[in-house]
């Protein structure tokens, strides 16, 4: 496990600037999540972990050491992002997709059986082992979603960033997900539109508006009907989970 550090970071984007000084801590093994509205900045923030952007301004470090100081090999084998868009071709199976998790383990001495157990592992976490023979291009967004989870599982990472990682999941893949995640034991940074998903999962959150830190605490300082009234431009009534204890959010557009 490892502690990922964002500090007063800036990422400019044709000359707008997208994130304005945000800094966000995420311990060993804590399960984070970033909340906000569209356009906040959310995903831009999270591109940063793993390399697809880099700050303007202000540094992402994971245990201490910036994420642009090392080669990306070994940023792969310490960080692993699910991302809102799959770039993959259509071509491949989804355990090819899956297999691509691997690469940045295939030159570290480990057998092919290795790399085989840790793709049905990755694959079964995912419930994803059913649609291994299946072409990527034949599932359906919720499928393939599953898939693009299952390889970074497979990828083994340190760091698991997760950019809206429900979209397109059914709501008991939504759960068993997130579980999933969770239970791999390593620290997560997540992009959640779900509140409720992210008061169930996360220790602690982060409110981004306008490209700006909002806010930041635990599930119960964060969701309240002021915060979310303020930051979501909606209504709320907020009640603790009948058997978990957190808050769990009831919208309600007649009292913004």
């Amino acid at each position: 496990m490892m502690r990922v550090e964002y500090t007063a970071v800036d990422v400019e984007i044709g000359g707008a600037r997208i994130v304005a000084d945000v800094s966000l801590t995420a311990g060993a093994g804590e399960f984070i999540g970033v909340v906000g509205p569209n356009g906040s900045g959310k995903s831009t923030l999270l591109r940063c972990a793993y390399r697809v952007l880099r700050p303007s301004a202000g540094t992402v470090s994971v245990d201490g050491t910036d994420v642009t100081a090392v080669g990306l090999a070994e940023n792969a084998r310490q960080v692993a992002a699910v991302m809102q868009h799959s770039p993959f071709d259509i071509g491949f199976t989804a355990r090819e997709i899956v297999d691509t998790g691997r690469l940045p383990h295939r030159r570290r001495g480990l057998s092919l059986a290795d790399h085989r157990r840790a793709i049905d592992r990755a694959m079964a976490a995912a419930d994803a082992t059913e649609l291994a023979r299946r072409s990527f291009g034949t599932l359906s967004g919720g499928e393939a979603q599953r898939v693009l989870i299952a390889r970074a599982f497979a990828q083994e990472p340190r760091v698991l960033v997760l950019d809206e990682p429900t979209n397109h999941l059914d709501v008991r893949h939504q759960f068993a997900v997130l579980s999933a995640a969770r239970d791999l034991g390593v620290t997560v940074i997540a992009v959640l539109h779900d509140l409720n998903l992210a008061a169930q999962y996360c220790d602690r959150l982060y409110v981004l508006s306008e490209g700006r830190l909002a806010c930041s605490g635990t599930p119960e300082e964060i969701l309240t009907p002021e915060t979310i009234g303020r930051y979501f431009g909606v209504g709320a009534h907020v009640v603790p989970h009948p058997r978990l204890r957190v808050p769990q959010v009831i919208f309600d557009e007649r009292t913004p």
